[in-house]
């Protein structure tokens, strides 16, 4: 794949780089047709990064969509065979509205999905892959852990009513610490509760940082040890990128356990998001647990726009010089890398302007 990184979209390099990633583990990749009846989207909106969705009629007179998903169609797809553990990954196209230009467009998603009898193990080896999957994309990457088992037993223990939880909800997500207490405050929340919610809106950082915060509010040891021990893991493993950061919520009617979110260094938002999703198997009617993750590829667009070149050489040539001159100047100048001739300076970012008398005496 080297020969051609110097001719591929960021991510298109992303897409081979990942999908050799997920195979040295084991998984297999899967494939999906692009149509799939709009039912299953409709049902779901809620577990869709966008509810637009592109619909025609087919000649038997069904509703179809163009997938702007994946995971619904690998969960609706799917056996619950007990005992086994089923891995895969995709690299697929997805037809959703882009969040850079707001249009429809035809969108490169890669991700993976393991469903089945999901222990710790497996947990872990999807946050390793989450991982390397941003190590892939960018030297300075972050991954965000959540635990919707902690959040819930905070929202439980400070008797919130129904509406409440889901205005601290939207709240925690957006770090908005006086909302939340404004809150706490108008449905007569006791101080200890409130102070557990004021400790996840505002601990973020690393696991060192966090977790001594995190034993003081007087919830269940589970799941605090098990996000503790998964992070460990992950750090004796060489993966020193994780934060813990409770605004990572995802929907808590389809989503349980470990959620996450990844960032790379030039994209403000998160180009990465997955979780346990056990809620939304059985939703579907699935018995199996599942745990998965996606990479947004299409957020990769704002990494073209931060190359400092579009080419290395510009090659300049008039009515004077022949076309086999050109040829040849262009030749000599490729084996310094990336070259384009023109015969009027054009639009682009480049390292050198060259013209072919001057390529002739550079050569």
């Amino acid at each position: 794949m080297n020969l051609y990184q110097n001719v591929l979209r960021s991510d298109e390099k992303a897409a081979f780089g990942l999908r050799e990633l997920y195979r040295s583990y084991g998984y297999l990749p899967f494939k999906m047709s692009k149509f799939e009846e709009y039912d299953l989207y409709v049902r779901n909106k809620d577990f869709l990064v966008s509810d637009n969705v592109i619909t025609f009629t087919d000649t038997n007179g069904r509703l179809m969509a163009l997938k702007p998903d994946v995971t619904l169609s690998i969960i609706k797809n799917g056996k619950d065979l007990p005992g086994t553990v089923e891995k895969v990954y995709y690299n697929e196209n997805v037809y959703r509205i882009s969040k850079g230009t707001r249009a429809y467009k035809e969108i490169m998603q890669a991700g993976l999905e393991c469903i089945g009898e999901v222990d710790d193990y497996q947990i872990l080896e999807v946050l390793t892959l989450a991982a390397k999957s941003l190590e892939q994309i960018s030297d300075e990457s972050l991954l965000d852990l959540s635990h919707l088992g902690i959040v819930s037993e905070v929202l439980e223990n400070a008797g919130l009513s129904d509406e409440g939880k889901k205005e601290i909800l939207n709240l925690l997500g957006e770090k908005n610490l006086h909302g939340a207490m404004e809150i706490c405050k108008n449905e007569g929340v006791c101080e200890a509760s409130a102070r557990a919610i004021k400790t996840l809106i505002t601990t973020y950082g690393t696991p060192e940082e966090v977790f001594p915060a995190l034993k003081e509010i007087g919830i269940s040891e589970e799941p605090i040890a098990q996000l503790e021990a998964l992070v460990g893991a992950m750090k004796s493993n060489g993966i020193d990128s994780v934060r813990i950061d409770f605004s990572v919520i995802n929907d808590m009617r389809y989503y349980n356990g470990i959620v996450f979110r990844g960032f790379v260094k030039g994209i403000p938002t998160g180009i990465l998001s997955g979780g346990q999703y056990d809620k939304m198997m059985k939703k579907l009617s699935r018995k199996s647990h599942a745990i998965g993750f996606a990479v947004y590829l299409d957020l990769l667009e704002r990494l073209e726009d931060t190359k400092e070149y579009d080419v290395d050489t510009v090659l300049l040539y008039d009515e004077t010089d022949t076309p086999e001159e050109i040829a040849a100047a262009v030749k000599a100048l490729s084996a310094q890398g990336s070259v384009t001739a023109h015969r009027n300076k054009p639009n682009l970012k480049y390292k050198k302007l060259v013209t072919v008398k001057e390529a002739k005496n550079l050569g």
